[in-house]
């Protein structure tokens, strides 16, 4: 099994990969920028670090990336693991610095944190504790109150309940992961997330939606 993580030019990879080449069991793990092999891989991992916008043109700047996700993900139903903007570009709509049209897998807009205690900081960044709303393969072994690693200044807000996997508290709940048929994301870094995270992604491996 070959599991492509898209290189898109949104920030340093090698995290991402090293966590998912220890936690692989027998997978190939690719980082490529090209939709040919994305297109031929089992599994599809987006990344995603900085602006919506900037990330979104970065996938629509890879000749026929765009294409191979839509084909890949919504009509041949490959295994999909979003993480961080990589999560957020799954919506409908992105509301940094503008509105911008998202992939629209998933029903929501991501717009800016707004906590409801003024002194509570943004960005949202470092650990913090994981509430699972709906049970899901990817999180099978993950205790309550596990913590995962964040950085981010916006949140997607998911129209269906049942799409919101799991949330995180910051002045508020705040959607930490999301799902729905073959796709999952993360708003938190699993690779970063030392044992949870990639206990995570060997949930994502194992999966056979």
């Amino acid at each position: 099994m070959t599991v492509a993580i898209i290189d898109y030019g949104s920030g340093n990879l090698r995290s991402a990969a090293k966590a998912f080449e220890h936690a692989a069991n027998g997978e190939r793990i690719v980082v490529t920028a090209n939709a040919d092999e994305v297109a031929v891989a089992d599994r599809i991992v987006l990344p995603g670090v900085g602006a919506f916008a900037d990330c979104l043109a970065g996938i629509e700047a890879v000749p026929g990336m765009r294409d191979v996700l839509e084909e890949g993900v919504c009509e041949a139903g490959k295994p999909f693991f979003g993480i961080c903007v990589g999560m957020q570009l799954m919506a409908r709509r992105g509301l940094e610095h503008g509105s911008h049209d998202g992939f629209g897998w998933i029903d929501g807009e991501v717009a800016h944190l707004e906590p409801d205690d003024a002194a509570i900081k943004v960005p949202h960044m470092g650990w913090n504790a994981l509430t699972v709303e709906h049970e899901h393969p990817v999180f099978t072994g993950i205790d309550p109150g596990a913590h995962c690693y964040f950085v981010h200044s916006y949140a997607l807000d998911v129209v269906d309940g049942e799409e919101r996997l799991a949330t995180v508290e910051h002045g508020g709940a705040v959607t930490a992961a999301i799902g729905r048929d073959n796709m999952v994301g993360t708003q938190f870094h699993p690779e970063k997330s030392q044992q949870v995270g990639l206990a995570v992604i060997s949930n994502f491996l194992a999966w056979r939606p």
